[in-house]
């Protein structure tokens, strides 16, 4: 049977397409069949250019093409080149058996060349599932593919290339891709900070234990500073990690400035005036938004209180389930979206309500309007909220320095060790992932601390959501000290990260 294996995209996800082929004599014409969009109808003016350009002459006959399976849509320009490897293929021009060994993929020009694609490592992924030989693509997405191990990955610059290859007439390179992850050194460090000890004991537990965080002080406090940061101390990416987090931005065309951006955790810090589609995904062709986009790193969200009160909402679905969902008539897609959410504003329209170094000039019906731009719901999944108070004079001019990036990661990396070993068996790898029943398992508390705890809780009206929050960061201050036990000062210092915060009632 005339067949050539192909992939299209579903969410960052490849699905198998057999490209089927039947030539015959009867009305000349080229018929694309099984739900393909305009650019697939529209590649058959790419294919029979470029088999032209090939020098290849094929008879004048009839061309159907089936894109299987028929019920499901195809998109893009990604068929290109398979369709016109099935159209050779249906003329006898090429090796049929030698073929069907390969997964291919790639866009055509009209002279023949190969041009790149997205979603290139979720083909790989495939091919190896499929038990296939390897993957053929274009040269400029062959190295991100081959970061998939098991997998032969086959660079090519143009169709005829791939036709010789197909043939044995030709062989093409296998290309390597180097997967190691080494530690980048970062552009800022802790040590620049001067003061804000709070704000960087916080940063050290937010990355210790993947918590989301909301800092709140006046303007030129530090908070983006500080913001800015964080990836300077985050654990690396495991390779599993990594090959996730390539998968999203191949997926939204994104790695064009190299793959070695992309073995460090990412940190998205988009605009105040970002849509809902650009922040959680979206389009008539699903994209991953920002905070996919920020998965297995940091989304940041700077001015909270300038975003669109309807597109902030949308994100509470996704810090709570750590993955978005966007359904479409044809569709359903979801999207990872697993991220340290942190975010900053000031407590009021003048910016300095609760400042000890300057006076507040905002009405209290004000800040209580100012404020209520965030739900009481999008607040609730944050796990750490803090007052980032402006910086002293003598701290500013002191000579005193702080503590580097690279001595905060180091104990990092060690809390998020001991997290690993206790979740191997589990589907998450950080305390602030954890569910109920891990909860009830990983936190354990004495009498002591159950007591100050239910004190705290009939004082400042805690929420059971925020209670578990309470006890997942207890539980990362735990690890960071090495501790086996949840300790009172543990569950004091949580608490505190929860209550000293300058937002009205």
């Amino acid at each position: 049977m005339n067949t050539i294996f192909s992939a299209t995209l579903k969410g960052i996800d490849a699905s198998f397409i057999e490209i089927e082929s039947d030539i015959s004599f009867g009305l000349i014409g080229f018929n694309i069949v099984g739900l393909p969009d305009n650019a697939v109808r529209e590649a058959k003016t790419r294919i029979m250019n470029s088999i032209k350009h090939s020098n290849i002459t094929l008879p004048l006959k009839k061309i159907i093409l089936n894109l299987a399976p028929a019920n499901m849509k195809k998109d893009g320009s990604t068929f290109d080149l398979p369709m016109a490897l099935a159209v050779l293929n249906g003329f006898g021009i090429l090796n049929t058996e030698n073929a069907k060994r390969y997964l291919i993929a790639g866009e055509l020009s009209l002279f023949g060349e190969i041009r790149a694609i997205h979603g290139a490592i979720a083909i790989s992924i495939l091919a190896k599932e499929k038990g296939l030989a390897g993957v053929i693509l274009p040269h400029q997405n062959a190295r991100e593919a081959a970061l998939i191990p098991g997998v032969k990955v086959y660079g090519a610059s143009t169709l005829k290339e791939v036709v010789d290859f197909i043939n044995k007439e030709k062989n093409l390179e296998v290309i390597k891709s180097d997967a190691s992850i080494a530690l980048k050194k970062f552009n800022f460090d802790f040590n620049e900070i001067r003061g804000q000890y709070l704000a960087k004991r916080a940063m050290e537990i937010v990355a210790a234990g993947h918590h989301n965080i909301a800092m709140i002080g006046a303007p030129g406090s530090g908070k983006t500073m500080i913001a800015r940061r964080l990836p300077s101390i985050l654990s690396p990416l495991s390779y599993e990690e990594m090959i996730e987090t390539i998968k999203i931005y191949s997926a939204a065309t994104l790695l064009k400035k190299g793959l070695e951006n992309m073995f460090q955790r990412p940190f998205r810090a988009p605009h105040h005036s970002i849509s809902i589609p650009g922040l959680v995904g979206g389009s008539s062709n699903p994209r991953p938004g920002e905070v996919s986009l920020a998965h297995n790193g940091v989304l940041f969200l700077d001015e909270l209180t300038e975003f669109n009160k309807k597109t902030l909402e949308v994100l509470r679905q996704p810090l709570e389930d750590r993955e978005v969902t966007i359904t479409r008539a044809t569709t359903s897609v979801t999207f990872p979206a697993s991220t340290i959410f942190v975010s900053a504003m000031n407590p009021c329209p003048c910016g300095f309500y609760g400042d000890a170094h300057h006076a507040c000039s905002c009405s209290h019906n004000e800040i209580r309007k100012y404020q209520k731009k965030i739900s009481g719901p999008l607040l609730d999944r944050i796990d750490l909220i803090i007052n980032v108070s402006s910086v002293k004079a003598d701290e500013l001019t002191g000579k005193s320095s702080s503590e580097s990036s690279e001595k905060i990661r180091e104990r990092v990396i060690l809390a998020t060790n001991i997290q690993k070993r206790r979740y191997k068996n589990e589907s998450f790898n950080f305390n602030a992932m954890m569910t109920p029943q891990a909860i009830k398992k990983n936190c354990q508390i004495d009498e002591q601390s159950k007591k100050f705890l239910n004190f705290a809780i009939k004082k400042f009206n805690i929420s059971a959501r925020r209670y578990n929050r309470i006890l997942k960061i207890a539980r990362t201050i735990a690890d960071l000290e090495n501790s086996k036990n949840i300790e009172q000062n543990h569950i004091s210092e949580a608490v505190n990260f929860n209550i000293q915060s300058v937002l009205l009632p």
